[in-house]
């Protein structure tokens, strides 16, 4: 698609000031570096399409010696202002495809404008109006009763809230515990692709990455946590490194009552940061939907 030309861009949700780098969804502004603005356009000018890392170097650093990592950091901290994993697909060893959908911004269509004032009726006669009330009078009983079952029955629904599949759960924030916090754009990246992973599991219930980030760097009990975001499992993890090996934890909670069922620690040399976080989320997926399926027999006690 050729967005040259085109002023006000949208992208999923997203307005887009093509010009300016401001972006807006639900009233709320957010203005991109134009490096990022760089990105984004790049992207969506081939919507649907697989763009290479060497093709996204050569349009959004011009002239600039930099290394692959370089788009991976700029992808993730990208994914986080658009706040949805699954507006860029990342294609392992090959590139990114934006599956957003991508057209020119339409304002809202504008107000049909009123109807001409209707003529007013002539007001009933004295008998119809006694008609009215007794016909009023002997409904009030009526709607009363209706009323009265509403309220019992909502109550009823309201005490009893669904139960959350047993296959369901969260991807909390890995925390960064290297120096300086040097790897949260990985560590964030780590979450966000597991995330991907969950959600393409058959049967599988997985809250969206703007729900996950809303807990990072919180401290709350882990039932709250799986309560708020209605999963039976909660996931969380770690990023160490030293020299050029980077450690990665993770370890799968039942969270009503708190157990450890799963955990594992993966060292992997940093050479290529985006098939590291591939190769331990492919392993961490198929490890814990082994865990997860072995306890599946129905809904969530």
């Amino acid at each position: 698609m050729d967005i040259s030309g085109i002023a006000k861009l949208r992208v999923g949700a997203w307005c887009v000031d093509t010009a300016s780098g401001e972006m807006a969804r639900d009233g709320e502004p957010v203005r991109l570096d134009p490096r990022t603005l760089r990105l984004l356009l790049c992207l969506a000018g081939r919507a649907g399409e697989l763009v290479s890392a060497d093709e996204l170097l050569s349009q959004v650093w011009p002239g600039v010696i930099v290394t692959p990592d370089s788009v991976y950091q700029a992808i993730a901290s990208l994914r986080r202002v658009l706040g949805e994993a699954s507006y860029i697909v990342t294609v392992p060893r090959q590139g990114y495809r934006l599956v957003a959908e991508v057209a020119p911004w339409r304002a809202p269509d504008d107000l049909p404008a009123p109807a001409e004032a209707a003529v007013l009726p002539a007001p009933p006669s004295p008998a119809t109006r006694s008609r009215l009330v007794f016909l009023a009078t002997a409904c009030i009983p009526i709607l009363i009763g209706i009323v009265f079952w509403l309220h019992n029955t909502l109550a009823t629904e309201q005490h009893a809230p669904a139960l959350p599949t047993q296959k369901s759960i969260a991807v909390l924030p890995f925390a960064d515990l290297t120096d300086g916090m040097s790897n949260e754009t990985f560590a964030d990246g780590m979450t966000e692709e597991l995330i991907g992973r969950f959600s393409k599991l058959p049967g599988y219930k997985v809250p969206a990455p703007s729900a996950a980030f809303y807990y990072k760097n919180k401290q709350a009990p882990l039932a709250e946590v799986a309560g708020k975001l209605g999963v039976v499992y909660i996931l969380d993890g770690s990023v160490r490194k030293s020299g050029n090996v980077l450690r990665v934890a993770a370890r799968l909670m039942k969270a009503d009552n708190g157990f450890v069922l799963w955990s594992e620690t993966y060292d992997k040399p940093v050479d290529d940061l985006l098939m590291v976080q591939d190769d331990i989320a492919d392993a961490v997926t198929k490890a814990l939907k082994a865990t997860i399926d072995r306890g599946a027999d129905g809904p969530a006690r």
